[in-house]
């Protein structure tokens, strides 16, 4: 079920003819290129640019006098790249950088998505990518979606269906996303019945919108296509699968005409398994700054397990067999992925599950925008927008050669001096030798007193907990008389929290802010160890690092037991850290509900 989003093409399309305001096309000639023009490659081609559109993919004339020639020869002209699956909340202007021209997203903010709408009705969107997004997602009370602190609505009931996918709509939602996942024993989540995810398809369906449904495992994917899902927004990790199993399963999603989203990018940091062939490849690291190169050291799971990707993998495989629509999407957002970098690894990773080099691509140009009804992009084709790509060699049978970029192209406009300009930043970040937050020379960080909670420098010491997520946890925190050693020369902070539900990982406790300003990076790179002193009810916490670029903190867990203990933690525990960017210290309660009390005292960074 193939909705379009002809509005938007349309307007664009007039809107070329007589430009708005302040957008200023490029007209180009790229001379003598091969073309992969979204399906098969076309060799020795001249393709002529103009007002923002593709005008000619074979033009035999004499160009105007000012047009800019662009030799083609050895290069490899391609749609701009499609991300099939995103979640679109930072660094908007990345994806682009990287050939990236349109990002599908699957859940973001809903004032985001009015933004960008308006920007793209006015085709006023050249220096990011487009953004084509299901807005707010369809999700049960305490359901997956609810964790990140934005209040949503949920709903409950197949009644309620209607009215929420027309709320998504007048919101500016450009098709319906489902969840129907029940976590793990680990991590529960409450999950959306089938009748009611039903309901929701129907009630998108009568909208002429699309409905793909989040899954987490086989059951959950096979309920989302008896629900009458058009696709598949994830596969599902795991080392084995019956024959019988997956045959079902590629049956069911050929016979029903479903797509499907892998996001092996973030299936393989669920295994354990960075991206190395982008962090060790200079043509993508030189457009990330420390920041950004994070989320790529830190995958969900801390020890790599390859055999966790056999079922991804061999069902990719199979149903691509089967004719199964294939779109490349890497959940870029979550740990182990960054935007518009994954994208070229996911294309890898396809290839890796089967898909020639030329079905890899087209995953990311033509079959996404069929699949999503963009009508105006993923071909090469007159009329198209001028959404370009420009490689040398030949990705169609090197699909690392997708990397090899020249030039990037959005709406006819040249990406070229952002990337220079993103290139050269990165570039003297890295040549800065910022001198490191000079440490006291016994390390501690704690200078508390009976009268103050103080510290030697940055913003320094304050009680932390979820209400600003939206949770309803809260802290209560004072100064003991005295420390560990019975003095007052070291003395403890008491701290008693009460861990609410609310928010999905519920906490509450102390924070160390090292910047000059609350949540401004330092660089703590001269210690590499964490020590403390603690005692407490004897319940498990965790301390948390948080750094730049980065809202989700690296913890460790400890434990507060009955009697003064010395916790000593070295940095290389803390996963991917990059202690040159920290912009906070926590030691918290949670995430289990209930009250907790600990004393804490004689905090030192040290090396050793």
């Amino acid at each position: 079920m193939n909705k379009t989003f002809l509005s938007l093409a349309i307007a664009c399309s007039l809107n070329a003819v007589g430009l708005t305001p302040g957008f200023a096309a490029d007209s180009f000639l790229i001379r003598q290129v091969r073309v992969f023009d979204g399906e098969k490659i076309l060799k020795d081609k001249n393709v002529l640019i103009a007002d923002g559109k593709i005008s000619d993919l074979d033009f035999k004339g004499t160009p105007a006098a000012d047009t800019h020639i662009i030799e083609g020869q050895g290069r490899t002209l391609l749609p701009g790249l499609i991300d099939a699956h995103v979640h679109a909340f930072q660094d908007l202007d990345l994806p682009l950088l990287f050939g990236v021209t349109t990002q599908i997203d699957m859940f973001t903010n809903v004032n985001l998505v009015a933004s960008m709408n308006e920007k793209m009705r006015k085709c006023e969107n050249r220096d990011q990518a487009d953004l084509i997004s299901a807005g707010t997602l369809a999700t049960a009370p305490g359901g997956h979606g609810t964790e990140y602190g934005m209040p949503i609505p949920t709903l409950s009931k197949p009644e309620e269906a209607q009215a929420w996918v027309d709320a998504r709509i007048a919101e500016g939602s450009h098709f319906i996303k489902i969840v129907l996942e029940h976590g793990s024993e680990q991590h529960p989540f409450n999950s959306l019945d089938l009748a009611t995810a039903k309901a929701l398809v129907k009630a998108a369906h009568l909208r002429n919108k699309l409905a793909v449904v989040h899954i987490g495992n086989l059951k959950e994917a096979q309920d989302a296509l008896d629900a009458g899902a058009d696709a598949l927004v994830h596969l599902f990790a795991g080392k084995q699968i019956s024959d019988q199993d997956m045959r079902a399963l590629v049956k069911t999603a050929s016979d029903k005409h479903v797509f499907i989203i892998p996001t092996f990018s973030v299936l393989e940091s669920m295994a354990g398994i960075k991206e190395e062939d982008v962090l060790n490849d200079t043509r993508m690291t030189a457009l990330l700054n420390k920041a950004q190169l994070q989320p790529l050291n830190s995958p969900y799971r801390a020890k790599a397990d390859a055999d966790m990707l056999k079922v991804p993998n061999m069902m990719t495989a199979a149903m691509h067999a089967a004719g199964i629509p294939i779109l490349a999407g890497t959940d870029a957002g979550n740990a182990g992925t960054q935007y518009g970098a994954s994208l070229h690894h996911e294309l890898t990773s396809l290839v890796r599950a089967g898909l020639s080099p030329a079905a890899a691509l087209a995953s990311a140009t033509s079959v996404p925008a069929h699949a999503f009804g963009l009508k105006d992009r993923g071909r090469i084709a007159k009329g198209y927008k001028a959404d370009l790509l420009l490689v040398s060699g030949e990705p169609d049978q090197d699909i690392s050669a997708s990397r090899n970029i020249v030039e990037v192209w959005k709406d006819g406009g040249r990406v070229t001096q952002q990337r220079e300009q993103k290139i050269q930043e990165v570039a003297r970040l890295n040549a800065q030798k910022k001198l490191a937050t000079q440490l006291p020379a016994d390390g501690r960080i704690s200078l508390f007193t009976k009268d103050k909670l103080a510290s030697p420098f940055g913003f320094g010491w304050a009680p932390s907990n979820d209400a600003l997520m939206g949770g309803k946890s809260t802290i209560d925190i004072k100064l003991a008389e005295a420390g560990p050693d019975g003095s007052s020369g070291v003395a403890a902070v008491d701290v008693v929290a009460t861990v609410r539900p609310g928010f999905a990982y519920p906490w509450a406790g102390l924070a160390f802010f090292p910047g000059k300003q609350a949540m401004e990076a330092a660089d703590l790179s001269a210690a590499n160890t964490l020590k403390f002193k603690v005692k407490g009810d004897g319940r498990q916490y965790s301390v948390g690092i948080s750094i730049q670029g980065s809202y989700i903190p690296i913890s460790v867990r400890f434990t507060a037991s009955e009697e003064w203990k010395e916790i000593s933690i070295p940095f290389s525990q803390f996963k991917g850290l990059d202690p040159s960017i920290i912009t906070l210290l926590a030691f918290n309660a949670g995430p289990q509900p209930g009250e907790y009390r600990f004393q804490i005292a004689d905090i030192r960074l040290l090396k050793e």
